[in-house]
């Protein structure tokens, strides 16, 4: 008898113990109502999200993404464009997934220091528990049970990312209750030192809730093209514009404005971009309501500081063909759109500069570029092409007799790097920009090969003809190098 006490003390300790080890699991709170609860029907679902992007190419260098968290049925397609880019191989070290509040105010933020795992119908994903300790020593910081417990934006993000991802990593889930522009400022400084390559960001974010669907086009596109700038305050100027456009039943214009407000301070003078990827509305789904929706967007971050750009055959035809219809349609008078849709690749939506040069019989006929930061590069092409033909104050504007007899030649520029001293310049591989006040120039790299000058008087001729400065002013001006992707029509 006294050895069957024993045994029954044994498991009834031993259940204690399995339920202590359970109380630090996060249960899924939104599973069966913000999508499905089996682990089947999870996968059935997410597959046929990421099969529409089946043939992305997909990177390596996404250091954030801002993806929407309502019920997978309305959200899930456009939360997966994001994801999708990701190279499902690739390795983050840990994943950091902030957004809003719903369900309590607390004028701050909260970091999970409590629990091990959170629970999904794919399994258990670890918390970066250390990680979460010392940012929660930061006063701005704290946990709050009621912020986490039931809190449905980050807990709708884990399925998607543990069934994309071939590794999965520890998470660090925050939560931010403020719209206090300086707390966020503070959090931002706090989480900045972990915003690197290493690290994936997950920012949680609907846009706009319950105006008619056609308000919602307009008021996400505004809060769009703010986000695409990376500058806080035309962000929160693009808030406000919306909250008084006396748009109908109109509540917010981004639910996670916090979340994307810490994001925007911590790529602060850092060399990245921001790039659109989709967007929808709750009004898009099949048989939904169109008189009160909500706005999904999805965007990409991507670190500049060690992305190799280029472009394959099918991007640079493109272009070519972009710059040419592009003057057809001046010459025409045509509104249509030079290119389409389906040919704008990632890379085409890349924020950089280059140059658009015509040519006859080898001879300039045009030649006009722009360095870029905040235009995607297929619009830098359609604008420098028609500014090339009809802008360039050299020559005449080009005709319509003479648009089959041109030959159109681009130049993609990577982005401008500073230089201390002219021996940092590779003459003959780099372009040269030159800015002194408010007076700039540049020479194009292949500009080395058509001329038979020195370095110093490559920079003195930018100098004086490109820059309008003196001869030697180059000395104590400030220089840029670049280099550049050059391709041209191969017109027989």
């Amino acid at each position: 008898m006294n050895k069957l006490i024993a045994i029954l003390i044994f498991l009834t300790m031993l259940g204690l113990n399995k339920m202590s080890s359970q109380s630090n699991i996060r249960p899924m709170a939104v599973a069966g109502s913000f999508y499905p609860t089996s682990k089947k029907n999870v996968e059935a679902t997410l597959s046929e999200y990421l099969n529409h992007y089946k043939n992305t190419k997909t990177r390596e260098d996404i250091t954030a993404i801002i993806v929407p968290h309502a019920g997978w049925i309305y959200s899930g397609a456009v939360a997966a464009a994001a994801v999708a880019q990701i190279n499902p191989k690739h390795v983050y070290e840990h994943i950091f997934l902030i957004g809003p509040s719903h369900q309590i105010y607390f004028n701050g933020a909260s970091v999970n220091t409590v629990n091990d795992y959170y629970a999904t119908p794919l399994g258990n994903i670890k918390v970066a528990k250390d990680i979460c300790s010392a940012i929660a020593k930061h006063a701005l910081f704290t946990y709050k049970f009621q912020a986490h417990a039931k809190e449905h934006c980050i807990e709708v993000q884990l399925p998607l990312l543990q069934y994309h991802l071939k590794k999965m990593p520890d998470i660090i889930p925050i939560i931010i209750s403020t719209q206090n522009d300086n707390r966020i400022c503070q959090i931002a400084e706090v989480l900045k030192p972990y915003f690197n390559k290493k690290n994936l960001f997950v920012i949680s974010s609907d846009f706009s809730h319950y105006p008619c669907y056609e308000d919602a086009n307009k008021v996400d596109k505004r809060t769009e093209e703010a986000i695409l700038s990376g500058d806080i305050n035309k962000f929160y100027q693009a808030i406000q514009t919306n909250e008084q456009g006396n748009y109908q039943n109109l509540v917010t214009s981004a639910c996670g404005q916090c979340a994307i407000a810490t994001l925007l301070y911590m790529m602060k003078d850092r060399p990245m971009n921001i790039h659109h990827l989709l967007y929808k509305n709750s009004g898009d789904v099949a048989y939904a309501e169109k008189d009160r929706v909500v706005g999904y967007h999805a965007f990409i971050i991507t670190d500049t500081t060690t992305q190799l750009f280029s472009l394959n055959n099918e991007e640079r035809q493109t272009l070519l063909k972009i710059a040419r219809q592009s003057i057809k349609n001046k010459l025409n008078q045509s509104a249509e759109k030079p290119y389409k849709e389906t040919d704008i690749t990632p890379a085409l939506k890349e924020k950089c500069g280059a140059f658009v040069s015509l040519y006859i019989e080898n001879q300039l006929r045009g030649c006009i570029g722009h360095f870029g930061s905040n235009t995607p590069l297929y619009g830098v092409v359609e604008e420098m092409a028609q500014e090339a033909a009809f802008e360039d104050p050299r020559f005449n504007e080009v005709t319509i007799n003479e648009l089959s007899e041109i030959n159109i030649e681009i130049s993609v520029l990577t982005p401008l790097k500073k230089i201390h001293s002219v021996e940092e310049f590779q003459y003959g591989k780099q372009g040269i920009y030159i800015k002194k006040g408010f007076r700039s120039g540049t020479f194009l790299p292949q500009v080395a090969n058509e001329v038979n000058w020195t370095k110093e008087e490559f920079l003195g001729h930018c100098a004086r003809d490109k820059a309008g400065i003196g001869w030697d002013e180059w000395k104590d001006a400030d220089l840029y190098t670049y280099e550049a992707i050059i391709f041209k029509e191969n017109k027989k």
